[in-house]
């Protein structure tokens, strides 16, 4: 086997971990050097003494592999740099809101402009957003229509955002979702930032001008 199984965490689920060192338990691997350089395949024994001699530990990270591979690193940092990174991940997943918009499909021009406003607002905040088309009695034999104006929105909104999930039916509805670009919210604060100097550089030459 090429992975021990460890208890379940708390959520439930199997935690697994390569085996390493001297758990390594085969005449031999093809090893890779702590740079990801090809040594080649060596018996467990030279593989060790090479890590040994490192002061690196010995990974296996392709266990199925014929002969299985193992690279020299340094283990201890690798599992903090993997749990660090792994914390990240699911922070970033946490701060991605979805919002939802719904619009109709005979929606006049001022509706139209209030709602494309509170979409483009949401993506200057770096969210995503669902906008949904809602049909009523004959015009779900229109879907061409909706799919128009999920075009003509995301068009109209594309210096913020880009559409991630085409158009679809979903039942009586059509959706769509938007997301930001990613320095959509970095332009946004720089916006501001520079018509802030712009206001203070203002009032300052406001203040130095001689009276009359």
């Amino acid at each position: 086997m090429g992975q021990r199984l460890l208890p379940c965490s708390s959520r439930g689920e199997a935690i697994t971990e390569p085996r390493i060192n001297d758990r390594i338990r085969v005449p031999e691997v093809r090893l890779v050097g702590p740079e990801g350089e090809q040594v080649g395949i060596v018996s467990i024994g030279e593989a060790l003494r090479l890590a040994q001699d490192s002061e690196l530990d010995l990974v296996e990270v392709a266990p199925m592999a014929r002969p299985p591979v193992a690279k020299l690193m340094d283990y201890g940092k690798f599992k903090y740099e993997s749990a660090q990174k792994a914390r990240e991940a699911r922070r970033n997943q946490a701060l991605t809101v979805i919002k939802e918009m719904r619009l109709r499909l005979k929606i006049d021009p001022h509706d139209y402009e209030t709602k494309k406003g509170h979409v483009e607002r949401f993506l200057k905040s770096g969210d995503k957003v669902k906008i949904t088309v809602m049909f009523r009695g004959r015009e779900q034999s229109r879907p061409e229509m909706g799919y128009r104006l999920l075009q003509r929105l995301a068009a109209d909104v594309s210096e913020l955002g880009v559409v991630e999930s085409n158009p679809k039916q979903d039942g009586r509805n059509m959706v769509m979702v938007i997301a930001p670009h990613r320095n959509a919210q970095a332009l946004q604060q720089a916006a501001q930032s520079a018509k802030g100097r712009e206001a203070k550089a203002s009032e300052q030459e406001t203040e130095q001008a001689p009276s009359a």
